[in-house]
């Protein structure tokens, strides 16, 4: 089986899904707008071909590469995991007639606002939400929704550009801020934890789902730097207090006709129990949160999506082993790393919990921690019970520091 993957070196985690696919049994031909030199090793490894486009700014610039390709190569499948390209992969499936997601099937994950208007005729609750190209449209909807509220990309990823606004005074700073945003949605602020559901579906059927917590809400951990923030795969996603969720998340599903791939959804829990939608992407999610869901249960679900993709089934055999947990660091100060305190003695207390550490090396040029959740470095933890986990995952937040200067 001939397989095109879409941008197979970036996101990060993609090489390991190229090396999915491979595993089980595809050949993989990247199509990427980078050099092949560049590409990471992994990536290098997993593709058979490498096919380099100009740009992908250039959409049917790429579609025609693509048939132009299909017309000398037998191909079966096209994939994507990174959502700017989803639709660019939607239009080479139409122009192939393959199998797959269609641009109709594909729009709502990305529009935000027909995303809700969707759920909406479904029944599922979602937050009060309008659509808006100017700052007129905006301070209406404003007005309309009422505050607290929030201001974001219609078709953003992860929380960069997301606002919290309080009042008139709040809403006009944001205007500014987002000037080079097109189109927005103004929505309810839901007061309450943000959890995920994520799933793994072949044709139709839900074969592996995950719930993750967030510490702290990622739109609290992009205003405060010195924070830490931490994304905790449950090991129990059955448990009564998320029962709303994981049912919200199976109606969401429902409502989008979603039938093969990942999906990462977020949605909040309210003190009410009330659970209310928040956004959903036909994508897995991004941080290492995959790697986060690996470790908890001892499974490859890079290979399990490929499985699901390309043959419909997923028969690896789940076993919820362990609460993981991902921290993410921030170095104090700007410019280089110059040191790390702590990471020797929390090594020494905790070392069999700790699965991965990748932090910047010392010399390593600080990252912006506006621009990426990766921020200077990563800890991943886990232990079977939840409180142990987390006082672990907080020790990691305090106890280690990273200096830039």
């Amino acid at each position: 089986m001939n397989v095109i993957m879409l941008s197979p070196g970036y996101p990060p985690e993609m090489p390991q899904f190229a090396l999915g696919l491979r595993a089980e049994g595809a050949n993989v031909i990247g199509l990427g707008d980078a050099g092949r030199e560049s590409l990471p090793d992994a990536a290098r490894r997993a593709l058979v071909d490498y096919h380099q486009v100009r740009s992908f700014a250039d959409e049917e610039g790429v579609v025609n590469a693509a048939v132009d390709l299909a017309r000398r190569v037998r191909i079966d499948r096209v994939v994507c995991l990174w959502e700017p390209l989803m639709v660019m992969a939607a239009r080479i499936r139409e122009r192939l007639g393959l199998p797959g997601m269609t641009v109709e099937e594909t729009l709502p994950f990305r529009d935000k606002e027909t995303m809700k208007q969707v759920l909406d005729r479904a029944g599922v609750r979602t937050p009060r939400h309008a659509r808006a190209h100017t700052a007129d449209q905006v301070r209406e909807a404003a007005e309309q929704i009422g505050y607290p509220l929030i201001v974001k990309p219609i078709a953003g990823a992860g929380s960069k550009d997301t606002h919290r606004v309080e009042d008139v005074a709040g809403l006009e700073a944001v205007l500014r801020d987002t000037q080079h945003v097109r189109e927005v949605s103004v929505e309810e602020f839901i007061d309450g934890e943000e959890f995920t559901f994520d799933t793994v579906c072949a044709d139709g059927r839900i074969e592996f789902y995950n719930i993750c917590s967030y510490r702290p809400r990622p739109l609290i951990a992009r205003q405060l730097e010195w924070v830490s923030p931490q994304t905790v795969a449950l090991r129990n996603p059955d448990v009564p207090y998320l029962e709303a969720g994981r049912r919200l998340g199976e109606a969401v599903l429902r409502a989008m006709d979603f039938r093969t791939g990942f999906t990462h959804m977020e949605w909040y829990l309210k003190s009410d129990g009330e659970a209310v939608f928040g956004e959903i992407a036909a994508r897995p999610p991004g941080a290492y949160t995959v790697d986060v869901m690996n470790f908890a249960s001892d499974i490859d679900l890079f290979r399990g999506w490929a499985e699901a993709e390309l043959h419909g089934r997923f028969t690896q055999r789940v076993e919820r082993k362990y609460n993981c947990a991902s921290i993410f660091k921030r170095a104090q100060g700007q410019g280089r790393i110059q040191r790390i305190e702590g990471l020797g003695e929390l090594l020494a207390a905790f070392g069999p919990h700790v699965v991965n550490v990748d932090l910047l090396p010392i010399g390593s040029q600080r990252r912006d921690w506006l621009a990426t959740l990766l921020s200077d470095g990563m800890i991943i933890v886990r232990h079977a019970d939840l409180s142990t986990t987390l006082q672990i995952a907080d020790r990691f937040g305090t106890d280690l520091r990273m200096f830039a200067g």
